[in-house]
């Protein structure tokens, strides 16, 4: 069972995601992380096309899967049509590769298994279910579009994928969103809150498997 027993006094359950989340940020993605970045910054890595292609690939596959789960589970139907998908944005940029005579890959193993594992603990586990939303969600919104930016000069001759895009003024659905997800958790008890704060780590694992694939060789 959980130590905790108390919010830590004036956050909200989003905040407590937050910095949680944030413990676990490099430095080199996030102002106020407090983890020191394990290898280069984002300014030093070297992508390449294909590591890109798997990379969208297998997002979009992470994608599909949390917002297939959202549409279906009336738990989570606070959370649909939020403005901050992102699989109709993915799908575009992986047509354009395509228009120019790209060979898009199959999902690798990291995305079948990020996707299995939303879809296992989507219905029996939805502390769990929104971590894995709120990390994923929030960290491309945050720390995207500065990976955007780098792969956008370094490989695509300047040109911005959708991915990096959002309809709207992002700060005004990311607000949105996380009025969205305190209404959700309003009624969890301590140790549910608990559960789903103890859930960042593995997120953060599936989410760096990922990211990697962006300059895999």
């Amino acid at each position: 069972m959980s130590q905790r027993k108390h919010a830590p006094q004036g956050l909200s359950f989003v905040d407590e995601m937050r910095v949680a989340s944030m413990k676990l940020h490099p430095r080199n993605l996030a102002k106020e992380g407090e983890k020191e970045p394990e290898g280069p910054p984002v300014s030093q890595w070297e992508p390449s096309i294909e590591g890109l292609l798997q990379f969208l690939v297998d997002s979009k596959l992470v994608y599909d899967t949390f917002e297939a789960i959202i549409h279906q589970a009336d738990y989570y139907a606070e959370l649909r049509n939020t403005g901050l998908e992102r699989s109709e944005k993915l799908a575009k940029d992986l047509e354009w590769f395509e228009y120019q005579k790209r060979a898009i890959p199959q999902p690798s193993a990291r995305g079948h298994s990020h996707a299995r594992y939303l879809e296992q603990v989507s219905d029996k586990d939805p502390q769990a279910f929104i971590c894995h939303f709120y990390n994923v969600y929030f960290a491309h919104s945050a720390g995207g579009p500065i990976i955007g930016r780098m792969v956008s000069a370094k490989i695509l001759n300047n040109k911005e994928l959708e991915f990096y895009k959002w309809d709207g003024v992002l700060s005004q659905l990311s607000q949105n969103v996380r009025d969205k997800l305190n209404k959700v958790t309003s009624d969890w008890s301590r140790d549910e809150k608990d559960r789903c704060l103890e859930e960042t780590e593995i997120s953060f694992k599936y989410s760096k498997e990922i990211l990697g694939l962006l300059i895999q060789s």
